[in-house]
């Protein structure tokens, strides 16, 4: 069985979160900031070399102005249709 962080659903969350970033408005760096965080910590995840935790997914959402529950249900729609190709 695969490592989870290299599942198509953990590709999928960082295709999400990148895009939902691009639509924030925000550079990896400008997200960090709003996070204090290294710009790393967005590179990282971004590029799935860290995974993130509950509460960590949270404080993006609320940087990147997205309800939780709504990248959730993108999410799910995203794996569902990447799920059917």
């Amino acid at each position: 069985m695969p490592r989870t962080i290299f599942s198509k659903g953990h590709q999928c969350l960082q295709q999400l979160l990148r895009s939902v970033r691009h639509e924030a408005g925000l550079s990896q760096i400008e997200l960090a900031r709003k996070l204090r965080y290294p710009q790393s910590f967005v590179s990282k995840y971004e590029n799935g070399e860290r995974r993130l935790d509950l509460i960590e997914l949270r404080q993006l959402c609320q940087a990147m102005g997205i309800p939780l529950q709504e990248l959730v249900k993108r999410f799910e729609r995203a794996f569902k249709k990447l799920s059917e190709e």
